[in-house]
């Protein structure tokens, strides 16, 4: 593990600070596992954004009109 030093404005830091005393847990960490949850949730964005362009399905009416938008919405 590496030690970082940031800088935030101290409403940043007085909230910080009494969310790590609420887990129980140092600011270091509390922080550190803020990040980690970012890091995994943009992953896993990012990858199912890769999904979705790389999906070569299509939809095909078969030469047959597709319903009105009301209709597929039951309006």
């Amino acid at each position: 593990m590496k030690n970082v030093t940031i800088t935030v404005e101290d409403t940043v830091l007085e909230w910080v600070r009494i969310e790590a005393a609420k887990r129980g847990s140092s600011v270091s960490r509390l922080v550190g596992e803020m990040l980690a949850e970012k890091m995994q949730h943009d992953d896993a964005y990012a990858r199912a954004q890769r999904e979705w362009q790389a999906d070569t399905s299509t939809f095909d009416s078969n030469g047959q009109p597709l319903p009105a938008r009301e209709v597929t919405h039951g309006r």
